[in-house]
């Protein structure tokens, strides 16, 4: 009787490891991660080259670790719309600081006003609880004229070490990659591993997926929702010290569409706009899909116009199955 109850329960469990699978947010990203591939690699024959694989995960390092911040804020529920636009303040003030005080000096200072851009926008959505997309506009707008007043009309060559540091490379085996790519899955796995194994975390998706469930289990969710800009500062900083490192020149005009390009990366990873669904997984695979598509279009020699396009379009069909797929869940 034990033998059979066991093995139906574990019979149980491999039929229901397939559905598991088939409904997991980033299943669909999975499989256009590696569709994307097939089609590029057979229209290119340099599309898997080392070398060229190599410059996907480079080119992604920046966006992918300012996604991270950016899954935290949509996961509660909300969107920031500033957060490419702290990132390049910061390499602005890591240039020009480490210019005046010194390299160490530098990264106290930038961390300083990138965390306290976050809690900026962290109080403004908890405390005066204004809705986070008008926040993070208004903010992203004055984000922007500050960081051109800082700047004036010049870009800052920076010769630190220490802040160019994750532009340097190394091997693996015949694989080059740089530092920057290693720190970008370090804070892929730190985030992972906050939001699946600890109370931090879950509060988090209990916030953006039940927030007055949240609050009658004894949550408090405006300390929460503040503690995730307070994060997004720390992780934007780290994404301006990646950004030294991928080009060692601080500009006022860079990653102008970053902004955009973490929510479509969040979004395409199958992390729902409407919060408390998805993860760092899902967007880091977002990443990816991003990376490819952008290097397997210019392989092609398709306009960098159109490649926006293709990602436009692929944002707008990944929403529409994340919406489709609340209504069948809310059946």
């Amino acid at each position: 009787m034990t033998t059979t109850r066991f093995e139906n329960t574990n019979t149980s469990v491999l039929k229901s490891l397939p559905g598991r699978i088939l409904h997991s947010p980033v299943f669909g990203s999975v499989v256009a991660l590696l569709v994307a591939i097939i089609i590029f690699s057979a229209m290119s024959p340099r599309f898997l080259a080392p070398a060229n694989l190599s410059l996907i995960l480079q080119q992604s390092v920046v966006v992918g670790i300012l996604a991270v911040a950016q899954t935290l804020i949509i996961l509660t529920a909300g969107i920031d719309l500033s957060i490419g636009a702290i990132a390049v303040l910061g390499t602005i003030v890591l240039a020009q600081a480490a210019a005046g005080i010194g390299p160490v000096g530098a990264m106290v200072i930038a961390m300083i006003v990138c965390v306290g851009l976050g809690a900026l926008n962290g109080a403004l959505v908890t405390v005066l609880r204004l809705p986070p997309f008008i926040v993070t506009l208004g903010t992203f707008t004055a984000i922007v004229a500050a960081t051109r007043l800082l700047a004036g009309s010049e870009t800052y060559q920076v010769t630190s070490p220490l802040l160019t540091f994750l532009g340097n490379t190394f091997k693996i085996g015949t694989f080059t990659t740089t530092y920057g790519v290693v720190v970008m899955l370090l804070v892929y796995a730190i985030m992972g591993y906050a939001l699946t194994q600890t109370a931090w975390g879950r509060h988090v998706y209990a916030v953006g997926g039940n927030p007055n469930g949240a609050l009658l289990s004894g949550v408090k969710t405006r300390r929460n929702m503040f503690s995730v800009y307070i994060v997004s500062g720390v992780i934007a900083l780290i994404a301006a010290w990646a950004a030294l490192g991928r080009i060692s020149t601080a500009d006022s005009n860079a990653y102008q569409n970053a902004n955009l390009d973490t929510i479509t990366a969040v979004v395409i990873g199958g992390t729902s706009l409407f919060g408390g669904r998805g993860g760092v997984l899902g967007t880091l695979i977002g990443t990816l899909i991003i990376g490819v598509l952008r290097s397997g279009l210019t392989l092609a020699g398709v306009d960098s116009l159109y490649q926006n396009i293709a990602t436009g379009a692929l944002v707008i069909v990944a929403v529409a199955v994340d919406q489709f797929t609340r209504r069948r869940t809310s059946r």
